[in-house]
């Protein structure tokens, strides 16, 4: 008798390690069926990003609608700067309301990159790395994978959070030292949105979007010249020359040695009418705003400034870690 009860025990302890495996095992591929029958979404959080030692928080609203609409609204908490990322059926834009300007790309956005803020990167993320880990915690469960930032090699893994419910509530970043550099916290999720006709126009965005960011101004005159703080190996400033235009200024930095490069400032105008430009190259975070990356370039506004970045010798990945330090702190004039 005492031996058939041992035995039952050791079943029991067996079925309830099983049912736990199977569980985590689960996780993921409910948390993946969830998000593919998804016909429409809105979050609403905040986002968090890590540069240096500087840290940029955005108030963000995330939209989806099947089959491939998406909006993705960030307000600079700081500055009240808006941006709004696009995708409709004409393509993918940066809007820029302040400047009343929308840039049009040549893109695969947001599929051939990680996106910290969209469902269906994060889990495409999940579903790629066959060696995810899921942990359990008081809340639900955390996924931890890999990550593919094309442009910072730097970032390696996410942390994605699971409530009980299964739905993602918070995703961390991190780099190559475990440390987190970006974070999405979510304070509003509806799964099952309804949006106006109008919702993802780019016109609508522009109109709805500029009255907030009336703290850009247009500027005339770069007061203060901003280097970078991070210069490659053997690079040296050469030459600095400052272009008067009709309606504003240009400075051009010229750098030379084994990485030479050249840095434009210019002062950005505000269009009377709303200007769609074609831009080649990949939508991404420069600092406190977004821009655009290609392989030889690198171009973004920042407080009524447009800088534009070239190298012929610099990878992408070179040229946005140069770009990201000119946004830290003005060293010169």
């Amino acid at each position: 008798m005492r031996n058939k009860i041992i035995i039952l025990i050791m079943i029991c302890c067996l079925c309830l390690v099983g049912c736990s495996k199977n569980n985590k095992d689960n996780i993921v591929e409910n948390l993946s069926k969830k998000i593919s029958e998804l016909n429409s979404y809105n979050l609403k959080g905040n986002l968090e990003i890590v540069n240096g030692e500087d840290m940029y928080i955005y108030d963000i609203e995330v939209s989806y609608q099947k089959p491939e609409l998406f909006k993705v609204y960030l307000r600079n908490t700081n500055n009240n700067h808006v941006q709004i990322l696009l995708k409709n059926t004409e393509g993918v834009f940066v809007l820029t309301p302040s400047l009343n300007k929308s840039f049009k790309f040549q893109s695969e956005w947001p599929y051939n990159n990680s996106q910290i803020y969209l469902y269906q990167t994060i889990i495409k993320d999940i579903e790629n790395d066959n060696e995810k880990k899921v942990e359990e915690n008081d809340n639900g469960y955390i996924i931890t994978s890999k990550v593919n930032y094309t442009n910072n090699k730097e970032l390696v893994n996410q942390k994605v959070y699971i409530d009980k419910s299964n739905n993602i509530t918070k995703v961390e970043v991190l780099n190559k030292d475990g440390i987190v550099q970006m974070t999405l916290s979510l304070s509003y999720i509806d799964l099952k949105p309804t949006f106006e006709n109008d919702y993802f126009n780019i016109n609508n965005n522009l109109a709805t979007s500029s009255s907030l960011d009336e703290n850009i101004k247009e500027v005339s005159k770069i007061d203060t010249i901003i280097y970078p703080l991070y210069l490659p190996v053997n690079t040296y400033l050469t030459g600095q020359n400052v272009i008067n235009k009709d309606n504003g200024e240009r400075v051009i930095l010229t750098f030379d040695g084994d990485n030479s490069f050249m840095l434009i400032q210019e002062t950005a105008s505000i269009s009377d009418e709303l200007e769609t430009i074609p831009v080649y190259g990949e939508p991404i975070h420069i600092s406190d705003t977004l821009g655009v990356v290609s392989d030889k370039a690198v171009s973004w506004n920042n407080n009524g400034i447009d800088y534009y970045l070239t190298s012929s010798d610099l990878s992408e990945e070179e040229l946005v870690s140069i770009a990201n330090s000119i946004n830290v702190m003005p060293v010169g004039k």
